[in-house]
């Protein structure tokens, strides 16, 4: 390894420069990023978006019944909250 301490001081900088970059979105979850959010309770049967919070089953599309409160779709974010039976969290699981 090369122990230069230009070298050393770049690496380290480096270094700082992308824990700086990862620290400045850690607090975003990823609803926050694409401007999306997971709205539990509104999906209609068979209109799901991935899967259950109840770990009933792992696909899209595969809702047994309308308004299921572990079953979600993505919609816009702050518009869940504004659905009828919508809720960013899952109910009952």
């Amino acid at each position: 390894m090369n122990k230069n301490p230009k070298h050393l001081m770049a690496t380290g900088l480096l270094i700082a420069a992308v824990a700086n970059a990862q620290n400045a979105f850690a607090h975003l979850e990823p609803k926050a990023r694409d401007g999306t959010e997971k709205c539990y309770g509104v999906a209609r049967a068979g209109k799901n978006d991935c899967a259950s919070a109840a770990a009933k089953h792992g696909c899209a599309g595969t809702a047994k019944h309308n308004a299921d409160p572990n079953e979600w779709v993505k919609v816009r974010q702050g518009l869940c909250a504004k659905l009828a039976g919508g809720s960013t969290e899952p109910k009952g699981t």
